[in-house]
């Protein structure tokens, strides 16, 4: 495979309810930073139904190019004629580097593409470098149980595709009015080819806890001893109006749903202000909360990795200072409250 004729960095564009969801946003963030390096182009992939006029915000968002392809067999995702598009468009401009958001849908559309192509695919990274003379990607994620960062490399085969967690990368600040080149492109798809038939979409509400979206989260971990432990959690949370959050092994334990779980096989937050009460600090749950902007630790151990990649740090006994510092807050509440009759 000669890799003279690949360049490029591409971010796949993934879009939902008529928006372009934010992970790609970030990625085209990080694709930039991938494109200065290398002295090449940055350019989107767009997919779906009138979606054209989306365009112009990825120009602002750092896109050099875009390419589009509009029509309504696109108007809901489907592995074949997604992987069609992205396939044809890979093969007609051959870029070096494709990006995808670690979504449902970016997660699928990677896997099939790699099949296909053939190429090499590192799913779930959260670090990403580009050597700026052989243009091979490093893509970092965690390894072995989040234990150990392992970095995957693509030697032999092009593009080089990574998938990358929301949260993990920082969007740029949009340009207003910054232009680009659009191209517009048809799929040889056609509807009749496609074994998959959307009959309906069913949409429904949940009461979950979005920790993602929080502005404050306050996560526990087994150093809490029990469920019953663990109530400390919510009592700050509710108090702070903020989401509950918790390691991996509070979640194995039974403690709190899954969709509580911070980190590498949950999800990753980057409130204004983390909590993290009993948690230990292994990499697999750090990378879930590194980017938060105020990380506060309550640990007895004053030895714990979690105070490496806090702000602030407090070592003692979690069912001492936690009730300690609800009174604190509600007072200041309360005290805020009367200021301002």
């Amino acid at each position: 495979m000669s890799f003279e004729e690949y360049s490029g960095i591409w971010v796949f564009i993934e879009v939902k309810d008529g928006e372009v969801v934010l992970v790609s946003l970030e990625l085209l963030g990080a694709g930039k930073e991938l494109a200065d390096k290398r002295g090449t182009e940055l350019a989107g992939v767009l997919i779906g139904e009138n979606v054209t006029h989306l365009a112009a915000s990825l120009f602002e968002y750092g896109a050099d190019t875009v390419y589009v392809y509009d029509d309504t067999i696109f108007k809901n995702y489907r592995t074949e004629s997604y992987m069609k598009a992205l396939l044809e468009c890979c093969q007609k401009y051959k870029p070096e580097v494709i990006l995808y958001g670690a979504t449902s849908t970016g997660k699928d559309l990677a896997s099939a593409v790699a099949t296909d192509l053939p190429t090499g695919l590192t799913a779930d990274s959260t670090i990403l470098d580009i050597e700026e003379d052989t243009g091979l990607l490093l893509a970092s994620r965690p390894a072995f149980g989040g234990n150990i960062m392992a970095t995957i490399l693509c030697k032999k085969y092009r593009p080089q595709m990574a998938t990358v967690r929301p949260k993990v990368m920082k969007a740029l600040t949009p340009e207003p009015g910054r232009k680009g080149q659009l191209i517009e492109e048809t799929a040889s798809i056609k509807e009749e080819d496609i074994r998959t038939k959307v009959l309906e979409i069913v949409q429904f509400t949940t009461q979950k806890v979005r920790i993602d979206e929080a502005d404050i989260v306050v996560a526990g971990g087994k150093g809490l001893g029990s469920e019953k432990g663990f109530q400390v959690v919510h009592d700050l949370a509710e108090t702070l109006g903020g989401a509950v959050g918790a390691s991996r092994d509070v979640v194995e334990a039974g403690w709190v749903e899954h969709h509580h779980q911070v980190g590498q096989t949950g999800l990753t937050v980057t409130p204004k202000i983390y909590f993290a009460i009993g948690i230990s600090g292994a990499i697999q749950h750090i990378v879930g909360m590194q980017n938060s902007g105020l990380i506060i630790a309550i640990n007895n151990d004053p030895e714990a990795p979690i105070f490496q990649s806090s702000h602030y740090g407090i070592v003692g006994d979690a069912f001492e200072i936690v009730p300690l510092l609800i009174q604190q807050f509600k007072q200041a509440f309360n005290q805020e409250v009367v200021d301002h009759v």
